[in-house]
């Protein structure tokens, strides 16, 4: 079984991967996730998961599969990264009340010592139901926003903040298990079952 890199210190990326049949290592990535030049959503996590998968790409020799990810939430053509504080995060959730918005994750699967690379992004609708000024700072005393694109975590106490979402509930979290599978059983022999 080839071993499986996980470029990330994400604790949601992980718990996601780590109930497959995969060999997984987490390897961090530490680069800068600032956004350069004037890019989609879905360009912008397709760049920065490429960065964080090539990143620790040259620390692997054996054909290891390194799987670089990246989430945003966005909204009015508004990309919402991850809040710097508690205001940041309750202006984030009060402009997505009671509407809908995007989240998107680019996947990046690199194997050492070759040429192949796999680049591709997965998107989820998420409608929020409206919410009281009241229940945003209830929320935002969970202290669940930090480090959560848009703010918010709808594997946690988030989930009471959304009506309804369209499309991969894993995405939401930080990982389309459905996308991942699919490309590594496609580009690399491998599945996650």
């Amino acid at each position: 079984m080839r071993k499986v890199i996980l470029a990330s210190s994400s604790s949601r990326r992980k718990d996601i991967l780590s109930k497959y049949k995969i060999d997984l290592e987490i390897y961090p990535s530490f680069i800068n996730e600032k956004v350069r030049g004037n890019f989609s959503p879905e360009e912008t996590v397709m760049s920065l998961s490429f960065e964080k998968a090539k990143s620790v790409e040259k620390y692997f020799k054996n054909h290891e599969i390194i799987i670089g990810a990246d989430t945003v939430v966005y909204i009015d053509n508004m990309i919402l990264g991850k809040p710097k504080d508690e205001w940041d995060s309750f202006n984030m959730i009060k402009l997505l009340s009671g509407r809908e918005h995007n989240v998107v994750t680019g996947i990046s699967i690199i194997e050492a010592d070759s040429n192949i690379k796999i680049i591709d992004y997965e998107k989820t609708k998420v409608v929020f139901r409206k919410l009281s000024d009241d229940k945003i700072k209830n929320y935002i005393e969970t202290n669940e926003y930090e480090d959560k694109a848009g703010g918010y975590g709808i594997q946690g106490y988030g989930e009471i903040l959304v009506e309804r979402i369209e499309g991969c509930y894993s995405n939401v979290v930080g990982m389309p298990v459905f996308k991942l599978d699919y490309l590594l059983e496609k580009y690399f022999n491998i599945s996650l079952l």
